[in-house]
């Protein structure tokens, strides 16, 4: 989905320096190859499978294995140590499996001995299927099912962010499209007639009609008038959707758009923070979600200024790390002040051939930040705590309703609540939420348990790469709008 020229950029520079040591990560990753939207259930392919196992397996080879190229700092190599690895996904049939299948990449059955056990009477009990690793994930249940839909933001239940998308809909870029492509879409019916109806072929739709297609090219014997389908259709219908969808996910004038990036931000630095604070007991922090959260976070993160392939829809088990790094000892665990952060994104599934790049964040030109400025530019646009998201999204039922009584909500992602490099305690009080919707620790989880049911299910819009998911053209509870899966 994405070109290929983000991976090779001129000012991508070295991933490791001299004496340099990994002390954790955070990995955020996109779903396999799925069945389409259009076509529920939606559910993981094997294709799909095998591409978020190989990345799970590359992650391996950098950071777990004995002979890991990156290292991390005391993780255990073979034997999963629960207390090490954190992963989460929202529950339904295509992000769930993607997370399953990473993990098992990640860490690999352990064969038969080190894979069985010894009870008291004497007798071996050997793991099935060759020491199979059983690793658990944390599950947001309120993301159920959130790859049978085509609109991400429709399940935010953040009414300005709603309100936000909507309005690019109104916009004279939308209605110029709208109307300039109309003979164009209007010229693919014979290839979905079966699914869309004629009314339904437009740039409104500009999705849902991409991803219907794109799945047909990849798993279909015979697509309906195939002749119609050449290479500079399917880039025009990727382009444009990727517009349509980047356009739905963030607006520079106006942040709440981007509300997935913004608690993803939290959960990101909470993460990597707890990371810090814990000296290293958590080492490996994974995510499964939709694209829409790649997207916000490319917006708010001003990758986009970098390079304008990030605009666009990253494609199946694509992948964006965090690591943290250090350039002194990691015995004892270093302090704060001398922890840096390194960026990574990764189009496609990752592999040994194909390796995860370095960018610099926030319009800087250095790939490494130091820890405290990598919060302070994430908490510029964090949303974190319950009270927060209430306030940004104008929310004042449901959960909400305490926070508009206490009249302690915060509109600012850098309350008291940011994280801290020296407090004990973690320092931040990032929530996970939105299309991402995952729990960095249980502890986090259990603590945010509120935010996380009103997020979670979020679905961001991304709205400028090729694939871009087209749902109905307004954003609301009936399914209309951009869809991210």
């Amino acid at each position: 989905m994405y070109s290929s020229s983000i991976l090779s950029l001129a000012l991508v520079l070295p991933l490791t320096q001299a004496a340099e040591s990994v002390l954790g990560v955070y990995i955020f990753s996109r779903h396999g190859d799925r069945t389409s939207k259009s076509t529920p259930p939606t559910v993981l392919t094997d294709l799909g499978y095998e591409e978020v196992f190989t990345s799970g397996s590359y992650f391996r080879d950098r950071y777990v294995a004995s002979g890991a190229s990156n290292p991390i700092a005391g993780i255990s190599n073979d034997v999963v140590k629960y207390s090490q690895i954190t992963a989460s996904a929202p529950y339904d049939t295509v992000l769930m499996p993607s997370t399953q299948g990473f993990l098992q990449g990640l860490y690999p059955p352990v064969g038969e001995t080190a894979g069985s056990q010894t009870l008291r009477n004497g007798t071996t009990i050997q793991t099935p299927l060759n020491g199979y690793q059983l690793l658990p994930i944390q599950t947001v249940t309120s993301g159920t099912g959130s790859e049978n839909q085509a609109w991400l933001q429709g399940s935010s239940n953040c009414a300005k962010a709603l309100a936000s998308s909507n309005e690019y809909f109104s916009t004279s870029e939308y209605m110029s499209l709208l109307n300039s492509t109309a003979e164009f879409y209007k010229s693919l019916s014979p290839v979905v007639n079966a699914t869309f109806s004629p009314s339904y072929m437009s740039y409104k739709n500009a999705y849902t009609i991409f991803d219907l297609i794109n799945v047909a090219e990849i798993h279909n014997a015979t697509i309906p008038s195939s002749q119609l389908i050449t290479n500079a259709t399917l880039l025009q219908i990727r382009t444009l959707a990727d517009i349509h969808e980047f356009n739905l996910a963030y607006n520079a004038s106006d942040p709440i758009r981007a509300i997935t990036g913004s608690t993803m931000a939290a959960q990101i630095v909470q993460a990597l923070n707890l990371t810090i604070t814990g000296k290293g007991a958590n080492k490996i922090n994974i995510q499964f979600g939709a694209y829409g959260g790649f997207q916000s976070f490319f917006g708010l993160a001003n990758l986009t200024q970098l390079n304008p392939d990030f605009y666009g829809i990253p494609d199946y088990a694509s992948t964006m790390t965090f690591e943290l790094v250090t350039n002194a000892s990691v015995t004892p665990f270093p302090s704060a002040i001398d922890i840096s952060v390194r960026f990574l994104f990764h189009n496609a599934t990752t592999s040994n051939e194909s390796t995860p790049v370095a960018y610099p964040l926030f319009g800087q030109s250095q790939t490494v930040l130091p820890w405290t400025d990598f919060v302070t530019e994430m908490n510029k646009f964090a949303i974190g705590s319950q009270s927060q998201w209430c306030q940004a999204c104008g929310n004042s039922t449901g959960a909400c309703a305490a926070s508009v009584t206490s009249g302690s909500g915060s509109n600012s992602s850098t309350s008291s609540s940011s994280p801290s490099t020296t407090s004990s305690s973690g320092g931040v009080s990032k929530a996970v939420a939105g299309v991402i919707g995952a729990m960095v620790t249980l502890a986090v989880i259990l603590g945010l348990e509120a935010l996380i049911m009103l997020v979670s299910g979020l679905r961001l819009v991304s709205k400028k790469r090729l694939g871009g998911q087209g749902g109905a053209g307004t954003v609301n509870g009936n399914g209309n709008g951009v869809s991210k899966a």
